[in-house]
């Protein structure tokens, strides 16, 4: 994709790795949309970032996701970038059989939602000259972490859906990436995770995925050096022994997502 001049809509563009990516985009002069639940939050991202527009939505509602997708076409007619961020993710204790309502509300935030906005914004995307849809997923979709299972199982499910979509698509103007982070200080599981030594520093993050979109704007998987150790485990032929000693290591004090 390209990296200036575009209309982007972004969800969970309100903090965290959301937040990072719009002012990037915002910076590098694109026009910005910021979407997600909270109005206040996505209000004070757009008043410090002047011209960034916002609107909320609700992922795991279809009609509002619906609402979402015309206000972003009403908002910029020449929207051309779809960024599907916005996520949850809880531990799960699969013993437990309450646990089955957050892993369908993850289900429906994190697959569902993605999909469904993706899918009521393609009709206009592939009318756009240049167009992407980009979609972050997780280091975690390659190497779970066993205590937030079915976040990981979405994050892997949305690798694979992004692949199938960009066969389709490959002879559209709508180009398909995915950005896979690495365990990032963000509030995605909580003020721990976002003071959490072990995790990439959040900046430094953002830096370095524009740094890789700069160098490789076709790049299907957009991916910091410090996420490889997940994204090549199987690869190496080391998935085993790296799946023992990632779970043991995040189950320390201090433990968190990616």
């Amino acid at each position: 994709m390209k990296i200036s001049g575009n209309a982007i809509l972004i969800t969970g563009g309100g903090s965290g790795i959301g937040r990072g990516l719009a002012e990037g985009f915002h910076a590098r002069g694109n026009r910005v949309l910021i979407a997600g639940r909270g109005r206040d939050r996505l209000e004070a991202v757009a008043a410090a970032n002047p011209g960034m527009e916002f609107a909320t939505v609700d992922m795991t509602d279809p009609d509002s996701i619906a609402r979402l997708a015309e206000e972003a076409t009403q908002i910029f007619p020449d929207l051309n970038v779809l960024i599907n961020n916005a996520g949850m993710m809880q531990t799960e204790n699969l013993r437990d059989p309450a646990s089955l309502a957050t892993a369908e509300a993850t289900i429906a935030t994190n697959l569902l939602g993605p999909i469904r906005l993706t899918l009521a914004l393609l009709p206009h995307l592939t009318r756009q000259a240049d167009a992407a849809v980009l979609t972050t997923t997780s280091g975690l979709a390659f190497l779970p972490l066993a205590a937030t299972p079915t976040y990981c199982a979405t994050k892997a499910a949305l690798h694979s859906w992004g692949q199938s979509l960009r066969w389709q698509l490959r002879d559209t103007s709508v180009k398909v990436h995915e950005i896979a982070p690495p365990y990032v200080q963000t509030g995605l599981t909580g003020e721990r995770q976002a003071a959490d030594p072990r995790a990439m520093p959040l900046e430094d993050f953002i830096a370095e995925t524009f740094a890789v979109l700069e160098r490789d704007p076709d790049a299907h998987e957009i991916l910091v050096e410090r996420v490889l150790l997940l994204r090549e485990a199987e690869r190496r032929g080391d998935y085993d022994a790296q799946f023992t000693q990632f779970n043991t290591m995040m189950e320390a004090p201090g433990r968190g997502g990616a």
